[in-house]
C-alpha cells in the first residue's frame, strides 16, 4: 500500500507539499500540483482517514442513534438506517450506528470528533438527549418531533396530521364509532413522539367530528392483538371503523377481527399506518398511510449536510401522510345518511 512519502518521491517533492496538496491548506503551483495528483492517482494512493480528518477537521462519518428500545419494530427502524446510510453514501460520509439508551455514547463520539453531525431516532415529547445534542459543536438532527427542539432541525413523517386523515377516511365512508390501535404500552408510556401525535391527531379528529373514539395500546404479539380488540368491541361493541397503528401487531388484528365475525371491507374498515411493504403483504387489500422511513433518513442526512456547511439554520419538516385505498374500507353505517364528505 502506498504512503505519502512515496507519492512524495515519486512527484520530488516533500510530504508537507503532498499534505497541502491534499487539503488545500496552502496554495501549490499547478505544476507541481499536477506532478502530485499524478503520483496519487499512479500509485493508488488514499490519504489515512484520521489524518484527513486533522487536515480537514471533516471525519466524513454521521453518526447515526438508533435505540433498540422495548416495543420498537426493528424492521421499521431499518428501513430510516437505510435511508440514512444510502443518502449518506452520496455524500461520501459513512455512518456509524449507536443502538444503545446511553447519552454517553453522544457524548463519547462528539467528543472524541468521530462523526461530522449526528441524527437521532426514536424522538421522546420530553427527550433528555436534547439538552447534550444542543450543546455539541456537531449538528444534531431528530428524526421526531420533540415538544421543545430548543434550535435542533426534525423531520419526521407528519403523524398528528395522519392520525387525522385516518379518522377523516373512516367518517367519510360512514362510520361514527371508530378506534385507534395503537403502539406497545411501552412506547406510549415513553410519550414517543409518533406515537403521541397520531393519538393526538386520531382523538382531535373524532372530537371535532362527533365521533365516538376509543383508543387501545396494544403488543404486538397474538395474545396482545387478541387482548386488544376484545377490549375494544367489549367496551364499544358498535365500532366498525379501526385505525391500526402498530406494524407488528397487524396481521393479528385482522385475525382477531375475523374470528369475532368482523369482515374487514365488508361491515367493517381498516386504515393501517405502516409502511408500504407491510400493508402489501396482509391477507386482504389494506388501505394504509405509508411510512416512508427511506425518505425521512434520507432528508435528515441532507438536513445535517446544510447544517454542516453553514449554508441552513435549523428548520422542521414534516412530510404529509398520503393515504391509498386498496379495498379495506368499507361502507360504514351511516354512509347514506352521509351529506358533507
Amino acid at each position: 500500500m502506498a504512503t505519502i512519502e512515496d507519492v512524495a518521491r515519486a512527484a520530488e517533492v516533500s510530504s508537507s507539499t503532498v499534505s497541502y496538496v491534499l487539503s488545500g491548506k496552502r496554495s501549490i503551483s499547478p505544476p507541481t500540483r499536477r506532478r502530485v495528483e499524478q503520483a496519487i492517482a499512479e500509485l493508488g494512493y488514499r490519504p489515512h482517514m484520521g489524518a484527513r480528518a486533522l487536515a480537514s477537521r471533516r471525519t466524513s462519518v454521521i453518526g447515526l442513534m438508533a435505540p433498540l428500545r422495548s416495543g420498537v419494530d426493528v424492521s421499521v427502524i431499518m428501513q430510516f438506517v437505510a435511508g440514512v446510510v444510502s443518502r449518506a453514501k452520496e455524500f461520501e460520509h459513512d455512518v456509524l450506528l449507536l443502538t444503545q439508551d446511553d447519552i454517553g455514547g453522544i457524548e463519547r463520539v462528539a467528543a472524541g470528533s468521530m462523526v461530522d453531525a449526528i441524527i437521532v431516532m426514536d424522538v421522546e415529547a420530553e427527550d433528555r438527549r436534547i439538552p447534550v445534542l444542543g450543546a455539541l459543536k456537531q449538528p444534531a438532527v431528530l428524526i421526531g418531533l420533540p415538544r421543545e427542539a430548543d434550535g435542533l432541525s426534525c423531520v419526521d413523517l407528519d403523524f398528528e396530521a395522519t392520525g387525522r386523515l385516518a379518522a377523516r377516511h373512516l367518517r367519510q365512508t360512514g362510520h361514527r364509532d371508530v378506534a385507534l390501535i395503537g403502539s406497545p404500552p411501552e412506547v406510549m408510556a415513553r410519550h414517543t413522539s409518533y406515537a403521541d401525535r397520531v393519538h393526538r391527531g386520531f382523538t382531535a379528529e373524532c372530537d371535532e367530528n362527533a365521533l365516538t373514539g376509543t383508543v387501545e395500546p396494544c403488543e404486538p404479539t397474538p395474545d396482545g392483538a387478541r387482548t386488544a380488540v376484545d377490549a375494544l368491541l367489549d367496551r364499544a361493541p358498535e365500532t366498525s371503523g379501526f385505525v391500526v397503528h402498530n406494524e407488528r401487531a397487524l396481521p393479528h388484528v385482522l385475525d382477531r377481527l375475523r374470528e369475532r365475525g368482523r369482515i374487514v371491507g365488508r361491515d367493517t374498515s381498516v386504515v393501517a399506518v405502516c409502511p408500504h411493504d407491510t400493508a402489501l403483504a396482509q391477507h386482504v387489500p389494506m388501505t394504509s398511510i405509508d411510512i416512508p422511513g427511506e425518505v425521512i433518513g434520507a432528508v435528515a442526512v441532507e438536513m445535517a449536510m446544510t447544517r454542516l456547511d453553514g449554508t441552513h439554520p435549523s428548520e422542521t419538516r414534516l412530510l404529509a401522510p398520503v393515504l391509498t385505498e386498496r379495498g379495506s374500507s368499507a361502507p360504514g353505517p351511516y354512509a347514506r345518511a352521509e351529506v358533507d364528505v
